[in-house]
C-alpha cells in the first residue's frame, strides 16, 4: 500500500521566504516530528526546477532536510530523510530527527503520483 503525499507552500504563492509543508496520509509530517512551531524547507531550495530540486527522487538517492524545530536545526538538529527512487516507488526512509523526537516510519509513494504532486507544487509556486 502506498502513502499519499501532499505538498503545500506557506504562505501560498511565489515568495523567496515561502516554506513547504508536507502531509502524508493527512498528517503534517514536520509538526508531528519536530513539534509545533517547527518549519519546513524553503520552497526555492526544494523545488527550483523539475528533476533538480532536493525533493526529486533519483535512483542514487540523497538525504533531504524536511524541517527543523522552532529553536532551529543548528540547535537541536534537523528533520531529514533519505529520498530514493526504486523503479515505480519513491521511498522516504532512514530518518534523522531533532533531539528527543520520535523517528517517523519509512514511507513509500507511487513514483508517478509523487512526481505529479511535485510538478503541481512547482507550477503553483512559480505562477
Amino acid at each position: 500500500m502506498f502513502n499519499r503525499l501532499e505538498v503545500s507552500v506557506l504562505p501560498p504563492g511565489p515568495r523567496w521566504d515561502a516554506q513547504l509543508s508536507f502531509r502524508i496520509d493527512g498528517e503534517e509530517v514536520v509538526a508531528a516530528a519536530v513539534g509545533e512551531g517547527g518549519r519546513g524547507p524553503f520552497a526555492e531550495e526544494a523545488l527550483p526546477t523539475e528533476g533538480q530540486g532536493s525533493l526529486w527522487a533519483t535512483g542514487e538517492g540523497r538525504r533531504v532536510v524536511l524541517g527543523e524545530p522552532e529553536c532551529t536545526g543548528g540547535c537541536c538538529g534537523y528533520l531529514s530523510a533519505f529520498v530514493r527512487r526504486h523503479g515505480g516507488i519513491v521511498e522516504w526512509s532512514d530518518w534523522q530527527v531533532p533531539v528527543d523526537e520520535a523517528r517517523p516510519p519509512a514511507f513509500h509513494f507511487d513514483a508517478d503520483q509523487y512526481d505529479a504532486e511535485l510538478t503541481r507544487m512547482l507550477t503553483a509556486f512559480t505562477s
